[in-house]
Parts: C-alpha cells; sequence; structure tokens
C-alpha cells in the first residue's frame, strides 16, 4: 500500500508518501509546499490542488490521508486549514484517489503511542519508524509522514471508518 500523507495548511502544506509492503514502511518523498501571505487565496490553494494532483500522477498512491482541523483559539486559521484540506480533497477525488481523515491525537498515537505528543517527538519517531536517516523537516513534512504511517498502519476496519 502507498499513502500520500498530508498536513494541511495554506501558509504551508506538508506531504509525505509512505510505502507499505510485508509489514515495512519506507518513506518515498516529502517536502512542502509554501504560498504567501501576498498572493491570493485562489492562487494559494491552487498550489495544493496542483502539487497534489502532481504528487498522484507521480506516484500512485492508493489513498490520501490528511489530519483533520485542530480548531483552537483563532478562528481564521481553521477556516484556512479547511480551505486547504478542501484543496486537497478534491484533487484526490477528481483523479479516483480515496481519502481517509484522522485526528491529530490518532496520529500521535499511532505514531508515538501517546495522543498528546509533542512536534519534536513526532519527528523523531517517524524518523526511526521509517529508518531515515535524519528527521524529516520542516516539520510539516514530518506530520504530512506521520499521517501516511497511521494509515498504512491502521487495521484495514478502521482505514475504511476513516475515509
Amino acid at each position: 500500500m502507498k499513502v500520500l500523507g498530508i498536513d494541511p495548511g495554506t501558509a504551508a502544506c506538508g506531504y509525505g508518501i509512505v510505502h507499505e509492503s510485508d509489514g515495512r514502511l519506507r518513506a518515498t518523498c516529502h517536502g512542502w509546499w509554501r504560498t504567501s501571505a501576498r498572493e491570493r487565496p485562489a492562487a494559494r490553494l491552487l498550489t495544493i490542488f496542483t502539487g497534489v494532483q502532481e504528487l498522484i500522477a507521480e506516484h500512485a498512491p492508493d489513498a490520501v490521508a490528511l489530519e483533520e482541523s485542530f480548531v483552537g483559539a483563532d478562528a481564521r486559521i481553521a477556516l484556512s486549514v479547511g480551505q486547504a484540506r478542501g484543496a486537497v480533497l478534491v484533487a484526490a477525488s477528481s483523479v479516483g484517489v480515496a481519502c481517509a481523515e484522522y485526528a491529530p491525537a490518532s496520529v500521535k498515537q499511532a505514531v508515538c503511542g501517546y495522543g498528546r505528543a509533542e512536534k519534536d517527538q513526532v519527528g523523531k519517531m517517524v524518523k526511526a519508524i521509517l529508518g531515515l536517516q535524519e528527521v524529516p523537516a520542516p516539520n510539516h513534512a514530518a506530520d504530512a509522514l506521520a499521517v501516511a504511517i497511521c494509515h498504512a498502519l491502521a487495521p484495514p476496519l478502521q482505514r475504511a471508518v476513516a475515509s
């Protein structure tokens, strides 16, 4: 199974592809898209939409997994993240790739064994699980790989429910 994980955001949107085969995980690629606040919102979302479509075309993942929005004190940030999530969902859906969504605590639980793990813990565990030389940078890419790991390791029934 090959999973494209996404850590959504309009200013910084992380991505990571994990390939699971015979119980072993390896990272295929990871990175992030950064957009400027000076750009129009539609242009920023188009960057994410196009980036997701290009990754899907190049790597043919079996699924796209996204982190659900965390609604904190700033409603504007939640709205912005929601728009980025929408761009990802439409990009994947437009080419027939199934999407699954996971709460941040579920991702941390799957990767670190603790649902309130700090960002640096997530990065270190992603490095260890995937056998990487370094912690993926920036943390948006590490978070995206963590979401992909969460989906790849989820039992089949849990993957079906997350969709």
